[in-house]
């Protein structure tokens, strides 16, 4: 399994960035997708995931501003980011889990400034 990120950067407060995850070696459509992210110090928290056929949970904390979508014919999953905070500054990592084993990217950085 494969997982690479595309999409980070710097974004004042109230700005938007789009994160992209593309996977290879996967059978894509029969897992679910998430995003995660993780600030020095503090463990990887869960951002948003989204089911095989569709359906999405977010942090509370990004609700109403972040939208996770997947297409499986690329396939890829995003992450839309709206209305960013300094407190949404982290680094951010696709994952999966493949027959009870966890796959990671290699992160991208969000940087957002107030």
């Amino acid at each position: 399994v494969q997982l690479v990120e595309s999409g980070g950067g710097s974004v004042q407060a109230g700005g938007s960035l789009r994160l992209s995850c593309a996977a290879s070696r996967i059978v894509f459509h029969m897992y679910y997708m998430g995003w995660y992210r993780q600030t020095p110090g503090e463990q990887r928290e869960l951002v948003a995931q989204i089911s095989t056929s569709g359906s999405t949970d977010y942090a509370d904390s990004v609700k109403g501003r972040f939208t996770i979508s997947r297409d499986n014919a690329k396939p890829a999953v995003s992450l839309q980011m709206n209305s960013l905070a300094p407190e949404d500054t982290a680094v951010y990592y696709c994952h999966v889990q493949v027959a009870g084993r966890t796959y990671w990217g290699q992160g991208t950085q969000i940087i957002v400034s107030s």
